[in-house]
């Protein structure tokens, strides 16, 4: 597959402080990806030096072939965790502005605006200014100017800060429809279910060294322990753990009982799941037998917390 973005041995220091160290990524064309990290981590620099708000120290950046120069500002769109609207401003007219920095003619931006407001249905919102709206309303009108030049390159920064539910999965659908229409997408977050549903690579950075790249679904497979979850009706239960626990362990906290149904967590070590099926098997009826692939949540606390 390949590359829109790649970041070579970019490092940032801050004084004695370094940000980023030596930090590579490579993100592949029409993919949305997971850029994830705690508090501190490093992400906001890394995202600051794409937009060319910051330089690096050292390392460079390659854009759809490139190295990354001024001009490719207009190339990329930026939706920052914290947000920059001009609130005395109305919002058609900042709106036309920051669109024409952008690169677009007037006649173009009001094109795209229209279409997007219609989308989003804030048709009414072009006289007001940013004041009187609610944080929820200011974030959309801060979606729209992200994508309406249709940058190659979005960088959606905690995209669902602000939003209920609803509005939420709007925007959600938004994100996943430029997808389609070819638009590859970086997505900061800290919120894991976004993460699940949205992303199809990851990156992990802690403390200002990527530790973690990939495909979700490789790096799930990396994660991988062997473990099944497990349901059984059995009226022999002393007997069945008797079985299980000669050769497999079972997980404490995934214990549970309910009217002679286990369910029961075991990791298999090194064994095939086929041997521990046989033994359920013949201690009773197995009603579920899943293997458990850890979430994207269970990767970064178990990576963050080494």
């Amino acid at each position: 597959m390949s590359t829109i973005l790649e970041v070579n041995k970019v490092v940032k220091k801050y004084g004695d402080y370094t940000a980023l160290n030596e930090v590579s990524l490579s993100v592949p064309k029409g993919s949305i990806y997971g850029l994830l990290g705690p508090n501190g981590a490093g992400k906001t620099s890394l995202i600051r030096i794409i937009n060319q708000i910051t330089i690096p120290d050292s390392g460079d950046i390659i854009l759809d072939g490139e190295k990354l120069s001024p001009k490719h500002i207009q190339h990329i769109g930026y939706l920052p965790e914290e947000r920059g609207l001009y609130k005395s401003m109305k919002v058609g007219e900042q709106c036309l502005y920051l669109a024409q920095m952008k690169g677009l003619s007037k006649a173009e931006a009001k094109i795209q605006l229209d279409y997007w407001f219609d989308r989003l249905g804030i048709q009414g919102w072009w006289n007001k200014k940013i004041q009187e709206l609610s944080k929820g309303m200011a974030q959309k009108i801060q979606f729209v100017v992200c994508v309406l030049h249709k940058p190659k390159l979005l960088i959606f920064d905690e995209p669902f800060s602000g939003f209920d539910p609803v509005n939420a999965n709007i925007i959600k659908d938004e994100i996943l429809a430029l997808q389609e229409q070819g638009s590859t997408i970086i997505f900061s977050t800290h919120r894991m279910e976004s993460v699940e549903e949205l992303c199809d690579h990851i990156a992990l950075i802690h403390q200002s060294n990527k530790l973690i790249e990939g495909r979700l679904d490789d790096v799930k497979k990396q994660f991988r322990t062997n473990s099944f979850e497990v349901g059984i009706l059995t009226d022999n239960v002393e007997g069945l753990i008797l079985a299980i626990t000669q050769n497999y362990t079972i997980q404490p906290t995934n214990f549970k009982s309910l009217n002679n149904e286990l369910k029961l967590e075991i990791n298999l070590g090194n064994s095939l799941p086929n041997e521990l099926l046989n033994i359920l098997t013949s201690k009773g009826q197995v009603t579920h037998f899943v293997e458990k692939i850890p979430s994207v949540n269970d990767i970064f606390i178990q990576t963050v917390s080494k």
